[in-house]
């Protein structure tokens, strides 16, 4: 059974039903917390809680939205001491439709010497990082993360305005002016 939803419907009783993904329970009663098809899955054999799983999935007019575990690539729009502002361009290879701010605190660029990390040599503004989400934060960004080798700057561009080429995990090359900038590079895969 699949029938188009907004937010605030009412999908089932949660005394008969667990709320999934674009779904949650207030009192005992489950709603729609998205626009989308409203669906009903049956719960895993292994799973204790056998009731069925009241779920929306995301109408084509949604675009995709960051979720923790989820790989993004995304613009840095400014740099100070304890943490990097970042625009959200893609989840995975695809753009999102809306904008969504990312910050990578200092304690998140690398996952060893965190202590020693200096925002100002692993990103500058403008660069393109690939990160991961971590979580959802606070009400203005989602928390990102680079601390994995394939994780970090994929794209700089120099002074002289030509694309930077990773020289290191540390340092990016203009081939134009041969100039060397500090950065957190990402070992792309």
């Amino acid at each position: 059974m699949t029938k188009l939803v907004t937010p605030g419907d009412k999908l089932g009783s949660a005394t008969q039903f667990k709320a999934g993904k674009g779904a949650y329970v207030n009192d005992t009663t489950i709603y729609a917390s998205l626009t989308g098809y409203f669906q009903i899955v049956s719960p895993l054999p292994e799973s204790l809680d056998q009731r069925a799983i009241v779920e929306v999935t995301g109408h084509k007019a949604h675009g995709l939205i960051p979720e923790p575990g989820s790989v993004v690539t995304a613009r840095v729009t400014k740099v100070i001491a304890r943490m990097a502002s970042v625009n959200i361009l893609c989840v995975g290879p695809k753009a999102v439709r809306e904008k969504f701010a990312g910050i990578i605190r200092q304690q998140d660029v690398r996952a060893t010497e965190i202590d020693k990390v200096d925002m100002h040599q692993s990103f500058r503004p403008g660069d393109i990082v690939r990160a991961m989400v971590l979580s959802i934060g606070d009400a203005r960004a989602y928390y990102l993360s680079t601390a994995k080798n394939e994780l970090g700057v994929v794209s700089a561009e120099s002074a002289a305005g030509e694309t930077m080429v990773p020289i290191s995990w540390t340092e990016m090359q203009c081939p134009l002016s041969g100039q060397t900038e500090q950065r957190k590079v990402a070992k792309v895969v």
